[in-house]
């Protein structure tokens, strides 16, 4: 599940998974993938529950931004291969 809103970078997984209960209203404990990104569009984070606990991912891309849907407000659910764009930087 994509954030399509900007989120404030400095949040740690703990931040996130809070966000992910009150914004998104969907528990981060399900093993579901949960992406932000940060006002600049080169930054994501990514917080997913593994079974044994809750996993924190970031990248910054060195050239160029991550492509972003439209939408200011809400959630969008991504397939597999649409997530795998989404981190290669892909349109």
């Amino acid at each position: 599940m994509v954030a399509t809103k900007p989120v404030d970078f400095r949040k740690g997984m703990e931040g996130l998974a809070t966000l992910v209960r009150e914004s998104m209203w969907a528990d981060p404990f399900s093993g579901a993938v949960y992406v932000f990104r940060a006002k600049r569009a080169d930054r994501i984070k990514l917080v997913f529950w593994d079974g044994t606990g809750l996993c924190l991912f970031a990248k910054r891309l060195e050239d160029g931004i991550f492509r972003w849907p439209k939408i200011e407000d809400g959630v969008m659910r991504l397939l597999a291969a649409q997530l795998s764009a989404l981190l290669e930087g892909l349109d």
